[in-house]
Protein backbone atom coordinates (compact mmCIF):
# COMPACT_ATOMS: atom_id res chain seq x y z
CA UNK A 1 0.00 0.00 0.00
CA UNK A 2 0.87 3.48 -0.61
CA UNK A 3 0.73 5.44 2.86
CA UNK A 4 -1.12 8.77 2.51
CA UNK A 5 1.60 9.90 4.72
CA UNK A 6 4.65 13.03 3.53
CA UNK A 7 8.01 12.11 4.52
CA UNK A 8 11.42 13.74 3.97
CA UNK A 9 13.54 12.02 1.33
CA UNK A 10 16.73 13.35 0.52
CA UNK A 11 14.75 16.90 1.13
CA UNK A 12 11.53 16.18 -1.08
CA UNK A 13 8.03 14.80 0.02
CA UNK A 14 7.35 11.65 -0.78
CA UNK A 15 4.62 9.18 0.17
CA UNK A 16 6.21 5.50 0.66
CA UNK A 17 5.14 2.18 -0.10
CA UNK A 18 4.69 -0.35 2.32
CA UNK A 19 4.66 -4.09 1.43
CA UNK A 20 3.73 -6.84 4.32
CA UNK A 21 3.31 -10.74 4.37
CA UNK A 22 0.18 -11.22 7.19
CA UNK A 23 -0.90 -14.53 8.36
CA UNK A 24 -4.35 -15.21 8.00
CA UNK A 25 -4.72 -17.28 10.64
CA UNK A 26 -3.79 -15.36 13.57
CA UNK A 27 -3.25 -11.71 11.90
CA UNK A 28 0.23 -11.62 12.81
CA UNK A 29 2.85 -9.22 10.31
CA UNK A 30 5.35 -12.12 9.46
CA UNK A 31 7.17 -9.36 7.22
CA UNK A 32 7.33 -5.40 6.27
CA UNK A 33 9.23 -4.01 3.93
CA UNK A 34 9.18 0.14 3.52
CA UNK A 35 10.16 1.46 -0.01
CA UNK A 36 10.80 5.97 -0.53
CA UNK A 37 9.33 5.39 -3.86
CA UNK A 38 6.80 3.04 -5.52
CA UNK A 39 7.65 -0.64 -4.82
CA UNK A 40 8.85 -3.42 -7.01
CA UNK A 41 10.46 -6.72 -6.81
CA UNK A 42 13.28 -5.99 -4.59
CA UNK A 43 10.63 -4.98 -1.90
CA UNK A 44 8.57 -8.10 -2.47
CA UNK A 45 11.94 -10.15 -2.24
CA UNK A 46 13.51 -8.17 1.25
CA UNK A 47 9.67 -8.54 2.47
CA UNK A 48 9.92 -12.34 1.74
CA UNK A 49 12.73 -12.82 3.50
CA UNK A 50 11.83 -11.21 6.53
CA UNK A 51 8.43 -12.85 6.76
CA UNK A 52 9.96 -16.66 6.44
CA UNK A 53 13.49 -15.89 8.44
CA UNK A 54 12.71 -16.69 12.52
CA UNK A 55 15.57 -15.16 14.08
CA UNK A 56 16.75 -12.28 15.11
CA UNK A 57 15.15 -9.27 14.44
CA UNK A 58 12.51 -11.11 12.44
CA UNK A 59 11.66 -13.40 15.06
CA UNK A 60 9.64 -15.11 16.12
CA UNK A 61 6.75 -15.32 13.66
CA UNK A 62 8.07 -16.77 10.20
CA UNK A 63 8.68 -19.94 8.36
CA UNK A 64 7.90 -20.77 4.47
CA UNK A 65 4.16 -20.61 4.16
CA UNK A 66 2.12 -23.14 1.96
CA UNK A 67 0.21 -20.92 -0.03
CA UNK A 68 0.63 -17.07 -0.87
CA UNK A 69 -2.39 -14.66 -2.27
CA UNK A 70 -1.57 -11.83 -4.52
CA UNK A 71 -3.45 -9.39 -5.79
CA UNK A 72 -2.33 -8.96 -9.49
CA UNK A 73 0.62 -6.49 -8.47
CA UNK A 74 3.11 -6.58 -10.77
CA UNK A 75 5.77 -6.47 -8.09
CA UNK A 76 4.36 -9.62 -6.82
CA UNK A 77 4.26 -11.15 -10.73
CA UNK A 78 7.47 -10.67 -11.70
CA UNK A 79 9.65 -13.71 -13.19
CA UNK A 80 12.27 -13.35 -9.90
CA UNK A 81 9.79 -13.19 -7.32
CA UNK A 82 8.00 -16.37 -8.78
CA UNK A 83 10.91 -18.09 -9.25
CA UNK A 84 11.68 -17.37 -5.55
CA UNK A 85 8.54 -18.88 -4.71
CA UNK A 86 8.93 -22.00 -6.75
CA UNK A 87 11.96 -22.53 -5.00
CA UNK A 88 10.70 -22.36 -1.81
CA UNK A 89 7.56 -24.51 -3.10
CA UNK A 90 5.47 -22.39 -2.27
CA UNK A 91 1.71 -22.46 -3.70
CA UNK A 92 1.20 -18.65 -5.59
CA UNK A 93 -2.75 -17.79 -5.50
CA UNK A 94 -3.06 -15.08 -8.22
CA UNK A 95 -6.65 -13.30 -7.05
CA UNK A 96 -8.61 -11.65 -9.55
CA UNK A 97 -9.23 -8.20 -10.04
CA UNK A 98 -11.21 -6.33 -7.80
CA UNK A 99 -11.78 -8.74 -4.82
CA UNK A 100 -10.91 -7.28 -1.97
CA UNK A 101 -13.28 -9.50 -0.01
CA UNK A 102 -11.01 -12.42 -1.17
CA UNK A 103 -7.79 -10.86 0.61
CA UNK A 104 -9.71 -9.31 3.80
CA UNK A 105 -7.37 -9.86 6.08
CA UNK A 106 -4.29 -8.07 4.89
CA UNK A 107 -6.96 -5.26 3.24
CA UNK A 108 -8.04 -4.85 7.21
CA UNK A 109 -4.31 -4.45 8.50
CA UNK A 110 -3.91 -1.43 5.79
CA UNK A 111 -7.26 0.13 6.79
CA UNK A 112 -6.08 -0.30 10.79
CA UNK A 113 -2.69 0.95 10.03
CA UNK A 114 -4.15 4.51 8.55
CA UNK A 115 -6.85 4.88 11.28
CA UNK A 116 -4.96 3.79 14.40
CA UNK A 117 -1.12 5.13 13.57
CA UNK A 118 -0.87 6.85 10.12
CA UNK A 119 -3.44 9.65 10.69
CA UNK A 120 -1.46 11.16 14.01
CA UNK A 121 1.63 11.85 11.79
CA UNK A 122 2.82 14.79 10.52
CA UNK A 123 2.51 15.11 6.77
CA UNK A 124 -0.71 13.22 6.49
CA UNK A 125 -1.91 14.01 3.14
CA UNK A 126 -5.74 13.42 4.18
CA UNK A 127 -6.42 15.43 7.45
CA UNK A 128 -8.81 18.19 6.76
CA UNK A 129 -7.72 21.53 5.41
CA UNK A 130 -9.20 24.97 6.30
CA UNK A 131 -11.39 26.20 3.18
CA UNK A 132 -10.23 22.82 1.12
CA UNK A 133 -7.04 23.88 0.72
CA UNK A 134 -4.67 21.28 -0.98
CA UNK A 135 -1.76 22.64 0.73
CA UNK A 136 0.17 21.44 3.76
CA UNK A 137 0.62 24.07 6.71
CA UNK A 138 3.54 26.33 6.70
CA UNK A 139 6.16 25.45 8.68
CA UNK A 140 5.18 21.76 8.73
CA UNK A 141 7.89 19.53 9.96
CA UNK A 142 7.72 16.05 7.71
CA UNK A 143 9.37 12.91 9.39
CA UNK A 144 12.21 11.91 7.84
CA UNK A 145 12.65 7.90 6.17
CA UNK A 146 14.50 6.45 8.59
CA UNK A 147 12.22 8.07 11.52
CA UNK A 148 9.32 7.13 9.74
CA UNK A 149 10.18 3.24 8.70
CA UNK A 150 11.27 3.09 12.56
CA UNK A 151 7.72 3.94 14.04
CA UNK A 152 6.90 1.67 11.77
CA UNK A 153 8.39 -0.74 12.98
CA UNK A 154 7.67 -0.35 16.46
CA UNK A 155 4.49 -0.29 15.32
CA UNK A 156 3.98 -3.65 13.79
CA UNK A 157 5.79 -4.90 17.13
CA UNK A 158 2.70 -3.49 18.93
CA UNK A 159 0.02 -4.64 16.90
CA UNK A 160 1.97 -8.51 17.18
CA UNK A 161 2.47 -8.40 21.08
CA UNK A 162 -0.15 -6.29 22.57
CA UNK A 163 -2.98 -5.29 20.20
CA UNK A 164 -5.73 -8.01 20.29
CA UNK A 165 -7.58 -8.16 17.01
CA UNK A 166 -11.76 -9.14 17.48
CA UNK A 167 -10.88 -12.19 15.71
CA UNK A 168 -8.53 -13.58 18.15
CA UNK A 169 -11.37 -13.46 20.96
CA UNK A 170 -9.16 -11.40 23.82
CA UNK A 171 -5.67 -13.29 22.51
CA UNK A 172 -2.43 -11.24 20.88
CA UNK A 173 -1.45 -12.55 17.64
CA UNK A 174 1.92 -13.51 19.24
CA UNK A 175 -0.19 -15.75 21.84
CA UNK A 176 -2.35 -17.43 18.59
CA UNK A 177 1.26 -18.34 16.76
CA UNK A 178 2.05 -19.77 20.09
CA UNK A 179 -0.70 -22.21 20.16
CA UNK A 180 -0.67 -23.01 16.92
CA UNK A 181 0.68 -26.37 16.93
CA UNK A 182 1.25 -26.43 12.96
CA UNK A 183 4.81 -27.45 12.50
CA UNK A 184 7.15 -24.60 10.72
CA UNK A 185 9.64 -25.21 7.71
CA UNK A 186 12.41 -23.26 7.88
CA UNK A 187 15.43 -22.05 5.42
CA UNK A 188 18.73 -21.17 6.23
CA UNK A 189 18.77 -17.43 6.01
CA UNK A 190 22.26 -17.90 3.52
CA UNK A 191 19.92 -20.20 1.03
CA UNK A 192 16.69 -17.63 1.74
CA UNK A 193 18.86 -14.88 0.34
CA UNK A 194 20.73 -17.08 -2.92
CA UNK A 195 16.55 -18.22 -3.46
CA UNK A 196 15.49 -14.74 -4.06
CA UNK A 197 18.48 -13.05 -5.74
CA UNK A 198 17.84 -12.66 -9.61
CA UNK A 199 19.71 -14.53 -12.36
CA UNK A 200 22.14 -12.50 -14.60
CA UNK A 201 23.27 -15.35 -16.42
CA UNK A 202 27.18 -16.90 -16.90
CA UNK A 203 30.05 -14.74 -17.23
CA UNK A 204 33.71 -15.52 -17.82
CA UNK A 205 36.01 -14.05 -15.21
CA UNK A 206 39.01 -11.90 -16.75
CA UNK A 207 42.00 -9.39 -15.30
CA UNK A 208 39.63 -6.90 -15.32
CA UNK A 209 36.80 -8.53 -13.10
CA UNK A 210 33.23 -9.11 -14.41
CA UNK A 211 31.77 -7.40 -17.00
CA UNK A 212 28.14 -6.82 -16.25
CA UNK A 213 25.96 -4.27 -17.73
CA UNK A 214 28.59 -2.06 -19.20
CA UNK A 215 30.49 -1.59 -15.73
CA UNK A 216 33.25 -4.12 -14.44
CA UNK A 217 32.96 -5.41 -11.19
CA UNK A 218 35.80 -6.74 -8.99
CA UNK A 219 36.53 -8.37 -5.89
CA UNK A 220 39.65 -8.94 -4.08
CA UNK A 221 38.91 -12.89 -3.83
CA UNK A 222 38.94 -12.66 -7.63
CA UNK A 223 43.06 -12.97 -7.63
CA UNK A 224 44.20 -15.76 -9.55
CA UNK A 225 40.85 -17.17 -10.69
CA UNK A 226 40.86 -15.51 -14.52
CA UNK A 227 39.29 -17.75 -16.90
CA UNK A 228 36.71 -19.45 -15.07
CA UNK A 229 33.11 -19.25 -16.22
CA UNK A 230 31.17 -17.86 -13.50
CA UNK A 231 27.28 -17.12 -12.53
CA UNK A 232 26.11 -13.63 -11.56
CA UNK A 233 23.35 -12.98 -9.68
CA UNK A 234 22.44 -9.87 -7.68
CA UNK A 235 19.54 -8.04 -5.66
CA UNK A 236 16.93 -6.62 -8.21
CA UNK A 237 17.83 -2.26 -8.27
CA UNK A 238 20.83 -3.10 -6.45
CA UNK A 239 23.10 -3.19 -9.07
CA UNK A 240 26.18 -1.69 -7.29
CA UNK A 241 27.01 -5.54 -5.95
CA UNK A 242 27.01 -8.75 -7.56
CA UNK A 243 27.28 -11.85 -5.91
CA UNK A 244 28.95 -14.50 -7.92
CA UNK A 245 28.90 -18.24 -8.10
CA UNK A 246 31.10 -20.72 -10.05
CA UNK A 247 29.16 -21.91 -13.18
CA UNK A 248 29.72 -25.78 -12.60
CA UNK A 249 29.47 -26.26 -8.56
CA UNK A 250 27.14 -23.27 -7.79
CA UNK A 251 29.78 -22.49 -5.07
CA UNK A 252 29.35 -19.17 -3.88
CA UNK A 253 32.53 -17.41 -4.45
CA UNK A 254 32.43 -13.90 -2.97
CA UNK A 255 30.86 -10.54 -3.64
CA UNK A 256 32.35 -7.44 -6.34
CA UNK A 257 31.20 -4.08 -6.90
CA UNK A 258 32.13 -1.07 -8.19
CA UNK A 259 30.58 1.49 -6.32
CA UNK A 260 31.49 5.17 -6.26
CA UNK A 261 32.23 6.80 -3.17
CA UNK A 262 30.12 8.98 -1.05
CA UNK A 263 31.70 12.10 -2.88
CA UNK A 264 31.50 11.19 -6.34
CA UNK A 265 27.69 10.32 -6.09
CA UNK A 266 26.71 13.38 -4.50
CA UNK A 267 28.52 15.32 -7.17
CA UNK A 268 26.63 13.39 -9.93
CA UNK A 269 23.70 14.32 -8.08
CA UNK A 270 24.27 18.20 -7.28
CA UNK A 271 25.75 18.30 -11.01
CA UNK A 272 22.61 16.31 -12.51
CA UNK A 273 19.91 18.83 -10.30
CA UNK A 274 22.26 22.11 -11.78
CA UNK A 275 21.36 20.74 -15.16
CA UNK A 276 17.63 19.92 -15.31
CA UNK A 277 17.28 23.15 -13.65
CA UNK A 278 19.07 24.53 -16.68
CA UNK A 279 16.50 22.79 -18.67
CA UNK A 280 13.74 23.54 -16.95
CA UNK A 281 14.57 27.40 -16.88
CA UNK A 282 15.68 27.09 -21.13
CA UNK A 283 12.04 25.49 -21.33
CA UNK A 284 10.37 28.52 -19.77
CA UNK A 285 11.97 30.53 -21.68
CA UNK A 286 11.05 29.07 -25.00
CA UNK A 287 7.17 29.17 -24.00
CA UNK A 288 7.04 32.43 -23.03
CA UNK A 289 5.00 34.53 -25.23
CA UNK A 290 4.26 38.90 -25.48
CA UNK A 291 2.04 40.26 -27.73
CA UNK A 292 1.54 43.37 -28.06
CA UNK A 293 -1.03 46.16 -26.64
CA UNK A 294 -3.50 47.12 -29.21
CA UNK A 295 -5.52 50.16 -29.00
CA UNK A 296 -7.49 49.16 -32.53
CA UNK A 297 -8.60 46.50 -34.51
CA UNK A 298 -5.59 44.51 -35.62
CA UNK A 299 -3.73 40.81 -35.65
CA UNK A 300 -1.88 40.24 -32.94
CA UNK A 301 1.76 41.49 -32.79
CA UNK A 302 4.20 38.70 -31.07
CA UNK A 303 7.18 40.69 -29.26
CA UNK A 304 10.48 39.51 -28.53
CA UNK A 305 13.95 40.12 -30.36
CA UNK A 306 15.38 37.45 -32.28
CA UNK A 307 17.86 38.01 -34.95
CA UNK A 308 18.47 36.25 -38.01
CA UNK A 309 22.06 34.53 -37.11
CA UNK A 310 20.20 33.71 -33.61
CA UNK A 311 17.33 31.97 -36.13
CA UNK A 312 19.61 31.01 -38.17
CA UNK A 313 21.98 29.28 -35.53
CA UNK A 314 19.42 27.45 -33.33
CA UNK A 315 18.00 25.77 -36.85
CA UNK A 316 21.50 24.49 -37.23
CA UNK A 317 21.65 23.14 -33.74
CA UNK A 318 17.92 21.45 -34.13
CA UNK A 319 19.37 20.26 -37.54
CA UNK A 320 22.45 18.44 -36.04
CA UNK A 321 20.72 16.61 -33.84
CA UNK A 322 18.00 15.26 -35.80
CA UNK A 323 19.40 11.86 -36.85
CA UNK A 324 16.92 12.01 -40.16
CA UNK A 325 18.11 14.69 -41.42
CA UNK A 326 22.18 13.39 -41.07
CA UNK A 327 21.41 10.17 -42.29
CA UNK A 328 22.81 9.73 -46.41
CA UNK A 329 20.55 6.77 -47.92
CA UNK A 330 22.45 7.33 -51.12
CA UNK A 331 25.98 7.39 -49.85
CA UNK A 332 26.98 3.65 -51.04
CA UNK A 333 25.05 3.37 -54.06
CA UNK A 334 23.96 -0.31 -54.26
CA UNK A 335 25.66 -2.93 -56.37
CA UNK A 336 24.97 -3.62 -60.20
CA UNK A 337 22.76 -7.00 -60.10
CA UNK A 338 23.24 -10.36 -62.21
CA UNK A 339 23.13 -9.16 -65.78
CA UNK A 340 20.66 -11.98 -66.40
CA UNK A 341 18.21 -9.94 -64.31
CA UNK A 342 15.67 -8.07 -66.32
CA UNK A 343 16.27 -4.83 -64.21
CA UNK A 344 13.92 -1.74 -64.97
CA UNK A 345 16.46 1.33 -66.32
CA UNK A 346 15.42 3.62 -63.84
CA UNK A 347 16.93 1.47 -61.26
CA UNK A 348 19.91 0.01 -63.21
CA UNK A 349 20.89 4.08 -63.09
CA UNK A 350 21.15 3.97 -59.11
CA UNK A 351 23.43 1.01 -59.13
CA UNK A 352 27.20 1.04 -58.93
CA UNK A 353 28.71 0.45 -62.15
CA UNK A 354 31.44 -2.71 -62.58
CA UNK A 355 31.16 -5.93 -62.14
CA UNK A 356 27.94 -7.35 -61.61
CA UNK A 357 26.84 -9.29 -58.86
CA UNK A 358 27.25 -13.18 -59.48
CA UNK A 359 24.16 -15.39 -59.57
CA UNK A 360 23.59 -17.93 -56.49
CA UNK A 361 24.95 -21.25 -57.22
CA UNK A 362 22.19 -23.47 -57.90
CA UNK A 363 20.35 -20.74 -60.05
CA UNK A 364 18.28 -22.09 -63.36
CA UNK A 365 18.74 -18.69 -64.90
CA UNK A 366 21.35 -18.75 -67.51
CA UNK A 367 23.53 -15.73 -67.97
CA UNK A 368 23.22 -12.90 -70.40
CA UNK A 369 25.86 -12.36 -73.08
CA UNK A 370 29.02 -10.32 -72.40
CA UNK A 371 28.12 -6.89 -74.28
CA UNK A 372 31.83 -7.38 -76.21
CA UNK A 373 31.70 -10.29 -77.13
CA UNK A 374 28.24 -11.09 -78.79
CA UNK A 375 25.21 -9.01 -79.68
CA UNK A 376 23.68 -6.42 -77.90
CA UNK A 377 21.18 -7.41 -75.08
CA UNK A 378 17.91 -6.01 -75.65
CA UNK A 379 17.29 -2.83 -73.80
CA UNK A 380 15.36 -2.57 -70.69
CA UNK A 381 12.57 0.02 -70.44
CA UNK A 382 10.32 1.05 -67.10
CA UNK A 383 7.56 -0.85 -68.10
CA UNK A 384 9.57 -4.21 -67.60
CA UNK A 385 8.74 -6.07 -64.35
CA UNK A 386 11.00 -8.07 -62.34
CA UNK A 387 12.04 -11.65 -62.87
Amino acid sequence: MQAPVLVDVDGKPRRPWITWFTDCATNAITGVAVTPVHSSRESVLAALRSAVLREDPYGPFGGVPEKVRVDRGKDFLFRTVTAAFDLLDVTVEDLPAYTPHLKGTVEGLNRAVESMFLAALPGYARQPRPGKRPTRPKGEVLLSFEDFTARLLDWTRWWNTEHQPAPLRGRTPLEAWQDDPTPLRDVPAADLWTFTLEDAGTRSLTTRGIRFRRRDYVGSWMTGQAGIQVRVRFMPHHDHRIEVYHAATGRYLGPADDQATEEQISAVRRTRAARARRLKKDLEASQRERYAAATQAESPRRLGALTGAQAGAELAQATDTDLSDLALPDLIPPAAPPAGWRTPASLTALTTPGQPVPLPSGSDEETAPDRRDGPAARPTTDEDGDA
